[in-house]
């Protein structure tokens, strides 16, 4: 019987396809990421100040990118989520490219919806966890800041 490896592990291994194909991830690494477009969020700890790196399928709007924060359709959102709303100074990895961000959260409306739209046409498995949670996903919209 196989066990799924924790989160932070995959998110390592995932991190670590990513950075050596130049930001592809590969079936092998990815599962649920692989051959989706993924950039590596940078984000402060809310509470422990630590820096955190979390790999997320992205979509793109109006030269910004755009994610959400699923949690698999979990009641609670994810930390990283919680770190953007404390810190919403981020910086971001999209292929070999890095750069500062802001972060905004974008709660609810009809702007959300556009944007969370994008996402599941990129990764069918976020509109299931809409089904999932009775919690509104939010939608985090990173800017470049340089």
């Amino acid at each position: 019987m196989t066990s799924t490896p924790p989160v932070d592990d995959i998110n390592r291994h995932v991190i670590e396809d990513f950075r050596a194909n130049n930001g592809a991830v590969d079936v092998a690494m990815g599962g649920l990421f692989a051959g989706k477009p993924v950039l590596i969020l940078h984000n402060t700890g809310a509470k422990t100040g630590k820096q955190r790196l979390n790999p997320l399928v992205y979509a793109t709007h109006d030269e910004r990118y755009v994610v959400a924060a699923t949690k698999g359709g979990s009641p609670n959102h994810p930390h990283w989520f919680l770190n953007v709303q404390a810190n919403p100074d981020v910086t971001v990895e999209v292929g070999t490219d890095r750069f500062p961000a802001k972060a905004t959260i974008v709660e609810d409306g009809p702007y959300r919806d556009e944007l969370y739209a994008k996402l599941v046409a990129i990764m069918d498995q976020f509109a299931e966890y809409e089904t999932k949670t009775d919690r509104r996903i939010p939608v985090i919209v990173l800017e470049r800041a340089d």
